[in-house]
C-alpha cells in the first residue's frame, strides 16, 4: 500500500523498510570499523595482546597494530569480489543472509580469542568476508529495487546506516570500557552478532530484486516485486502506467543481454562503455577512501591522544555524531542536486579543512597549543560534514547506478575491492606514516580530495532521476558528455523534469479508470440487484 508520493512516485512501507532493513548491511560495515579505534586502547585488549613491560606499561608495536586493523580490509577485499558471483548465483537476498552468517562466525573467532592476537586477527579477516560480499550486494539491491525518482536517497540510507554504526560503536565502547576484564572488549564485538542477525532474517521478508528476477526469465514475478516495492498491491501491478514502462525498459534490457554473454572479462572491454564506467567505478570507490575519512575513523582515538585530550573516547563520540547526522542532509543533497555537483564542492570543501588540519598540526605542537588542538578538533569536524553530506553517500549511490545489468554485480564488486584495497592500505600503513611525517599526512589526503573533484568533472555522468536502463542509454550516447549530461533525457522527453510530471499524469490517469472501473461495476451489481 502507498503511504505518500514523493515528486510523482508511489513510496510504499516496503519500499521504506527494503531501505532501512538492507541498510543493516552498512551498519555491520559502520559497527565493525568504528568499533577497533576504541577497542586498541582497552587495558585487557591490550594486556592480552599487545608487548608488555609492565602492566601499566603496554603498546602495540606498527605491524601488530596496523595487522589487527587492516585484516578486516583484507577480508573485505575479498568478500567484494565474491560478492558478485554470489548475488547473481542465489539471488540479492540469500546472499545477503549468507553473508552475515559469515561475518557471525568471524565474531566469534574474535571473541574466543584469550592472548593469540593472531587469532583475533583472523577473526576479524573472517568478519570483513562477510562485510565486503554485503558491501557489494546491498547498494546494488537497493538501487535494483528502489524507483527512480528516489534511488538516490533510499541507497543513501546505505551510507547514513555506516555512520549508524560507528557512532553506537563509539557509544557502546565508552559505556564497555569499565567492564572489568576481557568484558570491555569482548562485549563490544560480540554485540555484532545480533546486527546480522537483524539482516540475515529480515531481509528474506522483502521482494526479491526485479532485475536479477527479470535476468533469469520470472518477468511475471519481477513485475510485481517492482510494483509492491512501489506501495502498489500485486493485484493492481499490471495496471499502472510506469510500472509498464519500467518493465518494458527492464524486458527489453534483458533481451538484449541475453544475447550477450557477461563474464569479469567483459567489465573490461571498451564497447558501450564498460571498461569507462569499470574505471569510473574503481576510481570513485578507491578516492572515496582517499578522502581520509578512515584516518579519523580507524585511528581518531589515538590521533587526538597525540593532540593532548585526556579522554579521546569523547571526540571519537563528537566526530561519529557529526557524520551520522549530516548523513541526513546528505540524503537530501544528493536526491535535490543530483551526484555531480555535490561530489565537486565536497571534495574542493574536504581538502581545504584537511589543508587547515595539516598546517595547524605541523606548525606548533598541538599538545603545548591547546588552541591549536582546538582548531584541529574543529577542523577534522568540518571535514567530517562535508564528507557525510557528499562523497561518502554519493558514491555508493553511483556504484549501485551507473553499470549495465548483464555485468552490474562484477563491476560493482571490482568498484567495491577498489574500495576495499585502499582501505586496508591505508589501516596498515597508517601507523608508520603517521611516525614518519607525523600530521602532514593531512596534505597528501587533501590533494586526494582535489583529485577526485577532477575526475568527478571530467569523467562522471549526471543519474539521478532516471531509470537503470536510461542510464545506460546516457552514457552509450556518443553526443553526451559527462559536463553536459544533467541535460540529457531519454527519448520521448524533453527534460527529466518532463518525466516526473508525464508520470504523475499518467498516474492521476490510472487513477481516475480505476474509480470509473469500480464505479461502474458498483452500479452493475445494483442494477442485477
Amino acid at each position: 500500500m502507498s503511504i505518500i508520493s514523493i515528486r510523482g512516485q508511489h513510496v510504499g512501507w516496503v519500499t521504506i523498510m527494503l531501505a532501512l532493513l538492507a541498510s543493516m548491511g552498512g551498519f555491520i560495515f559502520g559497527y565493525d570499523t568504528g568499533q577497533i579505534s576504541d577497542i586498541v586502547l582497552m587495558k585487557d585488549f591490550l594486556l592480552r595482546f599487545a608487548t608488555c613491560t609492565t602492566p601499566d606499561n603496554c603498546a602495540f608495536s606498527d605491524v601488530r597494530e596496523g595487522l589487527i586493523v587492516s585484516l578486516l580490509s583484507i577480508g573485505t577485499l575479498a568478500g567484494a569480489l565474491m560478492g558478485a558471483p554470489i548475488a547473481d548465483w542465489l539471488g540479492r537476498r540469500y546472499a545477503m543472509t549468507m553473508e552475515c552468517g559469515i561475518f557471525i562466525i568471524g565474531v566469534i573467532v574474535q571473541i574466543s580469542a584469550t592472548h593469540v592476537w593472531q587469532q583475533f586477527a583472523v577473526g576479524r579477516l573472517i568478519s570483513g568476508l562477510g562485510v565486503g560480499a554485503l558491501s557489494a550486494a546491498v547498494p546494488m539491491y537497493q538501487a535494483e529495487t528502489a524507483p527512480p525518482q528516489i534511488r538516490g536517497t533510499l541507497t543513501a540510507t546505505y551510507q547514513l546506516f555506516i555512520t549508524f554504526g560507528i557512532l553506537v560503536a563509539y557509544c557502546i565502547s565508552i559505556g564497555a570500557r569499565s567492564i572489568g576484564e576481557s568484558g570491555s572488549w569482548r562485549t563490544v564485538v560480540g554485540i555484532g552478532i545480533l546486527w546480522s542477525l537483524i539482516l540475515g532474517i529480515g531481509i528474506l521478508f522483502m521482494p526479491e530484486s526485479p532485475r536479477w528476477l527479470a535476468a533469469h526469465g520470472r518477468m511475471e514475478e519481477a513485475q510485481i516485486s517492482l510494483a509492491v516495492a512501489r506501495g502498489i498491491p500485486a493485484s493492481e501491478a499490471f495496471k499502472h502506467h510506469f510500472i509498464r514502462r519500467e518493465v518494458e525498459g527492464i524486458k527489453e534490457n534483458v533481451e538484449y543481454e541475453k544475447h550477450v554473454k557477461s563474464g569479469w572479462i567483459d567489465c573490461f572491454k571498451p564497447k558501450d562503455k564498460t571498461l569507462y564506467r569499470t574505471l569510473l567505478g574503481i576510481s570513485l570507490q578507491s578516492l572515496q577512501q582517499l578522502t581520509g575519512a578512515n584516518y579519523f575513523f580507524y585511528y581518531g582515538a589515538t590521533v587526538f591522544l597525540s593532540v593532548g585530550l585526556s579522554d579521546p573516547y569523547v571526540t571519537q563520540i563528537i566526530l561519529g555524531a557529526v557524520n551520522f547526522f549530516c548523513t541526513f542532509g546528505g540524503m537530501y543533497v544528493m536526491e535535490r542536486f543530483g551526484r555531480r555537483f555535490p561530489l565537486i564542492c565536497g571534495g574542493v570543501w574536504q581538502s581545504a579543512w584537511l589543508f587547515v588540519f595539516a598546517t595547524a598540526g605541523t606548525a606548533v605542537d598541538p599538545v603545548t597549543h591547546t588552541s591549536i588542538g582546538k582548531l584541529m578538533i574543529v577542523a577534522a569536524c568540518m571535514f567530517i560534514l562535508g564528507y557525510a553530506m557528499t562523497w561518502a553517500p554519493g558514491v555508493w549511490i553511483l556504484i549501485g547506478e551507473t553499470f549495465p545489468t548483464r555485468t552490474r554485480a562484477k563491476q560493482a564488486s571490482l568498484s567495491t575491492a577498489g574500495n576495499w584495497t585502499w582501505n586496508f592500505l591505508i589501516a596498515f600503513f597508517t601507523p608508520f606514516i603517521g611516525s614518519a611525517i607525523g600530521f602532514k599526512y593531512g596534505y597528501v589526503f587533501a590533494g586526494c580530495n582535489l583529485l577526485g573533484a577532477l575526475v568527478v568533472y571530467f569523467f562522471l555522468y549526471e543519474s539521478s532521476g532516471l531509470t537503470l536502463e536510461e542510464v545506460n542509454m546516457m552514457y552509450t550516447d556518443p553526443i553526451c558528455k559527462p559536463w553536459t549530461s544533467r541535460q540529457w533525457a531519454p527519448p520521448g522527453y524533453s527534460s527529466r523534469r518532463d518525466i516526473i510530471d508525464k508520470d504523475r499524469s499518467n498516474d492521476s490517469n490510472n487513477t481516475t479508470s480505476s474509480v470509473i472501473e469500480d464505479t461502474e461495476m458498483q452500479n452493475g451489481v445494483g442494477e442485477a440487484i
